[in-house]
C-alpha cells in the first residue's frame, strides 16, 4: 500500500481481476470519506448562518446569504486549477494533501463563532478559505477515473461524488446536533428563537455551542490524512501521471496552483462589490456577476496557464479538452444537474428559515419579513433531506445510465427538473405573501425533494456520458473542468435567492432556472439523442 503503481491497465480484464480491482477499491473507499468532508467544511455556512440568526449574531440576513455565496464562488474556482493536480502531482499526493488544509477553515471557523463579536468580515475570509473543500471534488473525481475500466465509470464516479456528496447530508445533521452540548468546552451561547435537529425542536433559552460546527470536522480530518498517505497510490503511467515530483514538490505545485484561484476569486468578488455601501467607499466596481464569472474562470485559465516550468507546460497538454465540442457541451449540461444540487443544497436552509420562519404580513402599503413565525417549520430538521436524496440516489443514477445509456437518462430527469421548479416557484411566492406562510411548507418540501432527486440522478447519468465520449486521457481533466463550473451554482443560487428575497419575488429565481433546464433538455438532445447525433446516447 502507498507504493507508485506503473503499467496500470485496468481495460484489461486479467490484470483488473488479478490486480487493479483490489487497488482501485481501496483508493475509491478512501478518497470517498475525504471528499465528504469536503463538501461539509466548503457548505456548513448553509447551516452556521440559520443559528447565526437564532443566536441573534448583529447581521443582516442578505449579509448572511453572502457566506455561502463567497464559498460556492471560491470553491467553484478552485476546482479550475484542481481539475490538473492528478496528473501534476499524483492521486495520493493531492488527495492527502488538500484533505489536510480543510483544517485550517475547519479550526478558524471554530474559533470565530466562540466569539459572539467577531466582525463580518472574518466570517467573509472564512467562507472563503472553505472553498478549498469545494474545489477537491475536481481532483478527487479526475483520480478516480484513472483506477477504473470505462464499462465501471458510471458506477465508481457515482459512487465517490454520490457518497462524498453526502457531506452536504452528514453536515446538515451533525453540525445541530454537535451544537447541543460542549464537545470541545468553551462558553455557550442562549438561543433566542427555536431551533432544532432531524429529531427534535429545541426551544428558545436553550444553551447551543456554535463553535462545535468548526471543531468536530478535526475528528474526521486528521486520521483521514494519515490513512490516506498510507493507503492511497500516486500512478506514474504516461496517460496519468509521468513526472510527480517528490511529495515536497508535489505540495509546493499545489499551493501555486491553489493561491491562483484564490487570487483571481477574490479578483471577482472585488469585481461585483458595490462602489459605495451606506454612502461609504468600497471601491468595488459593482459588475453583474454574470459578467465577472466568465472573468473569473477565463483568467484563471490563463494564469494557471503561465506558471512556469512543468506544470505549464503540463497544463499544455491538458488544455486540448477545450478543443473538444463535447466539452462545451456537457459543462452545460453538468451544470444542470450538479450545479442545481450544490447550489440548492447551500441555500434550501437559509431560504426556509428566511420564507417559512416568519409572517409576512403588508404594512402602509409594502410587505414586511421581520415577525417570527411561531409556527414555521425549523429549517435543521428539513434543510438534510434534499441533499441526503440527491447523494443517495445519484450512483443509482450512474447505474442507470449503464444500462440506458447517459443521454437518455438526462433528459428524462431534465423535463422533471423543469416542471419541480415551476411548481417551487408557485409554492415560495404564495408563502412569501402569505401571514401564515407554514400552510405552504410540505408542498413546496416535496417538490424540492423531488427536485434533489432529479439532480442526482442526473449527475450519475451525465459521468456516464463524460466517460464515453472522451477518451481515457481527457476524461480525467473533462471530469473535473466539467465539475468546476458547474460548482459556481453554490455560488449562482444562494446569491440569486438572496437577491429575489430582498426584492420580495423569489419565485422569479425558480423560473429562470426552469429556463436553463429547457436550454439544457435542446443542448442533450441535440449532441446526444436526435438523428444523426455527434454520440448516441452514450
Amino acid at each position: 500500500m502507498g507504493q507508485d503503481l506503473r503499467n496500470w491497465n485496468v481495460e484489461d480484464e486479467s490484470y483488473w481481476a488479478s490486480t487493479g480491482k483490489a487497488i482501485a477499491t481501496r483508493n475509491l473507499w478512501i478518497s470517498i470519506p475525504s471528499l465528504l468532508c469536503g463538501f461539509a467544511v466548503w457548505l456548513y455556512w448553509g447551516i452556521i448562518t440559520v443559528q447565526m440568526i437564532n443566536l441573534g449574531f448583529a447581521f443582516e440576513k442578505s449579509q448572511l446569504f453572502t457566506l455561502g455565496a463567497i464559498a460556492g464562488l471560491t470553491g467553484a474556482t478552485l476546482r479550475i486549477p484542481s481539475t490538473f493536480f492528478i496528473r501534476i502531482a499524483g492521486g495520493r499526493n493531492t488527495i492527502v494533501f488538500t484533505t489536510a488544509l480543510l483544517m485550517i477553515p475547519a479550526i478558524g471557523a471554530g474559533m470565530a463563532l466562540s466569539n459572539p463579536d467577531t466582525p463580518l468580515w472574518q466570517f467573509q475570509v472564512l467562507a472563503f478559505l472553505s472553498g478549498i473543500g469545494g474545489g477537491n471534488f475536481s481532483s478527487s473525481m479526475s483520480n478516480i477515473s484513472f483506477f477504473y475500466p470505462k464499462k465501471m465509470q458510471g458506477y465508481a464516479l457515482g459512487m465517490n461524488a454520490g457518497l462524498g456528496n453526502f457531506g452536504v447530508t452528514t453536515m446538515q445533521i451533525v453540525i445541530p446536533l454537535v451544537m447541543t452540548f460542549g464537545l470541545f468546552g468553551g462558553n455557550s451561547r442562549t438561543l433566542l428563537t427555536t431551533s432544532g435537529t432531524i429529531f427534535k425542536r429545541i426551544p428558545e433559552g436553550s444553551e447551543t455551542y456554535i463553535q462545535n460546527a468548526g471543531f468536530v470536522w478535526l475528528i474526521a480530518l486528521v486520521p483521514l490524512a494519515i490513512i490516506g498517505w498510507i493507503g492511497m497510490n500516486n500512478i506514474r503511467d504516461e496517460h496519468v501521471s509521468p513526472d510527480i515530483p517528490n511529495p515536497a514538490g508535489a505540495f509546493t505545485s499545489i499551493i501555486g496552483m491553489l493561491l491562483v484561484g484564490f487570487v483571481t476569486a477574490a479578483f471577482g468578488l472585488w469585481l461585483m462589490l458595490p462602489s459605495t455601501a451606506g454612502g461609504l467607499p468600497v471601491s468595488g466596481l459593482g459588475l453583474s456577476k454574470w459578467i465577472v464569472l466568465p472573468i473569473v474562470i477565463a483568467l484563471t485559465v490563463l494564469l494557471l496557464k503561465m506558471i512556469p516550468g512543468a506544470v505549464g507546460q503540463n497544463l499544455s497538454r491538458q488544455y486540448k479538452i477545450f478543443g473538444n465540442k463535447h466539452t462545451w457541451a456537457m459543462t452545460v449540461i453538468y451544470t444542470m444537474t450538479f450545479g442545481s444540487f450544490i447550489g440548492f443544497s447551500a441555500a434550501l436552509a437559509l431560504t426556509i428559515k428566511v420564507v417559512f420562519g416568519f409572517s409576512h404580513t403588508m404594512v402602509d402599503g409594502a410587505w414586511t419579513h421581520d415577525v417570527v413565525n411561531i409556527n414555521g417549520p425549523s429549517a435543521l430538521m428539513f434543510a438534510w433531506m434534499g441533499p441526503f436524496i440527491g447523494a443517495l440516489i445519484r450512483p443509482i443514477g450512474g447505474m442507470m445510465a449503464d444500462k440506458m445509456g447517459g443521454a437518455k437518462v438526462t433528459q428524462i430527469i431534465s423535463v422533471v427538473m423543469v416542471a419541480s421548479a415551476l411548481g417551487v416557484a408557485y409554492f415560495i411566492q404564495k408563502a412569501y405573501v402569505s401571514a401564515s406562510p407554514e400552510q405552504y411548507f410540505y408542498p413546496f418540501l416535496i417538490l424540492f425533494l423531488i427536485l434533489f432527486a432529479a439532480t442526482g440522478i442526473g449527475n450519475g447519468s451525465t459521468f456516464r456520458t463524460i466517460a464515453t465520449v472522451f477518451d481515457k486521457e481527457q476524461t480525467g481533466p473533462a471530469l473535473g473542468w466539467t465539475a468546476a463550473v458547474a460548482a459556481y451554482g453554490a455560488f449562482i443560487i444562494p446569491k440569486v435567492f438572496g437577491e429575489q428575497l430582498k426584492a420580495g419575488t423569489p419565485e422569479y429565481a425558480l423560473y429562470g432556472f426552469a429556463i436553463f433546464y429547457a436550454v439544457c433538455i435542446a443542448i442533450n438532445w441535440w449532441f446526444y439523442l436526435r438523428p444523426n447525433a455527434y454520440v448516441k446516447n452514450p
